[in-house]
């Protein structure tokens, strides 16, 4: 096992951003302004199970975004969102200070420019597959999964070294 993914079982701090990475970064606006995204529910499931098996790992997500949306889904995952976060890296850092953790105990999983920083001061920074060019270059890891589309499951399965969509446990777990 190549040593992001080995890095990945040994975090306390998980921190993840909401567009592009719960969501494939598509906003859909009815007529009225409300704005409704697409998740993916494998990833919800995949939080879940993080959080049952290692309660002892911490997570957040960190987003720029404002809407409703993003506090909703993560008040019904029990995840505690920060919003409205215009400098990620200063947030970021805030949290791992106001948790006690290391960087080296974080991973940051991130799609975008704003995310860039946030990967490259995690311990383990992580890009869904489908990220820009510039937070994949960043990354430790680059998911095989889209973001909205696993990607988020995938760096549970990693930490938890399992991999139930192939039916087993990761090599090396």
């Amino acid at each position: 096992m190549d040593k992001p993914k080995e890095k990945l079982k040994g975090i306390r701090l998980l921190a993840l951003d909401f567009d592009g990475v719960f969501t494939d970064n598509r906003v859909f606006v009815d007529d009225t302004g409300r704005e409704m995204v697409i998740c993916d529910r494998a990833d919800s499931l995949g939080l879940k199970l993080l959080r049952e098996r290692r309660p002892d790992i911490r997570v957040f997500v960190i987003s720029k975004e404002t809407s409703g949306v993003v506090k909703g889904r993560c008040d019904k995952l029990k995840i505690p969102a920060l919003t409205g976060i215009d400098d990620k890296p200063k947030a970021f850092r805030e949290l791992m200070e106001r948790e006690g953790v290391a960087p080296g105990e974080t991973a940051f999983v991130g799609n975008d420019l704003n995310d860039v920083e946030c990967i490259r001061m995690a311990g383990v920074g992580i890009s869904p597959a489908d990220g820009v060019r510039e937070a994949r270059r960043a990354a430790d890891l680059v998911t095989r999964h889209r973001g909205g589309q696993g990607a988020i499951r995938e760096v549970t399965e990693i930490i938890l070294g399992i991999d139930l969509r192939r039916g087993g446990r990761r090599k090396g777990a």
